[in-house]
């Protein structure tokens, strides 16, 4: 089975995607993972991506796509692979058809993870960090026992510029403009299905794993 899981930052897709992956056995390819794994592998493709990243560029989609046609040969992909963070594009999903088409094999679904706006500036606007030990605190579901003071090692706590609200609010956006397109493609293909992504972590997955046809 090979299935797709889509949402916005901070839906908690790739916290579900793990999981999934976990529990059914299934390679659980995100993007960003298989780049560092071909840049350590020091594969042509990997050397290639290295350069981009070295100097903070986005990765040219070529270079992405055949570092995916890479991993998808694997052995370990054979029984199933839940993508996260892969396709986000039109062109990334064209070019996903067309591999998994040269395998043999074909996307069973697509999950669009709904989460509203006012719930992804809660849970990402409420994270802070220690400016000491890096350690990871939540103003509302992981709060540190003494306000703006980590509990580990006693140092400043603080709120990193991609957490303040105008800097998500500018991620969402570009997720509407170049990612939501996808889910118009997937559901003209048929594939599309939609879970709702709030609440506890266990409940979205038991709704995740229903909706692509997994009873537990």
């Amino acid at each position: 089975m090979y299935l797709v899981l889509i949402g916005p930052p901070g839906s908690g897709k790739g916290t579900q995607a793990k999981r999934m992956a976990e529990e059914l056995g299934f390679v659980h390819l995100s993007t960003g993972d298989i780049l560092r794994e071909a840049v350590r592998e020091g594969t042509p493709l990997g050397l290639e991506a290295k350069k981009y990243m070295e100097e903070g560029r986005l990765v040219p989609d070529e270079v992405v796509i055949g570092i995916v046609r890479e991993k998808l040969r694997s052995p370990e992909c054979e029984k199933g692979v839940v993508f996260d963070g892969f396709p986000r594009t039109i062109s990334q999903a064209e070019a996903l058809d067309r591999i998994l088409e040269e395998l043999g094999r074909r996307l069973d679904r697509v999950v669009e993870v709904e989460v509203s706006e006012e719930e992804v500036l809660r849970r990402l606007t409420g994270r802070r960090t220690c400016r000491n030990c890096g350690a990871m605190y939540h103003v509302f579901f992981e709060p540190p026992k003494v306000e703006g003071v980590c509990d580990k090692c006693g140092g400043p706590l603080y709120q990193r510029e991609d957490d303040k609200e105008d800097v998500i609010k500018e991620r969402l956006r570009v997720y509407r403009k170049d990612t939501e397109p996808l889910i118009s493609y997937y559901e003209k293909k048929g594939v599309l299905v939609k879970v709702k992504g709030e609440g506890p972590i266990e409940e979205v997955k038991q709704r995740l794993l229903e909706a692509i046809g997994v009873r537990r």
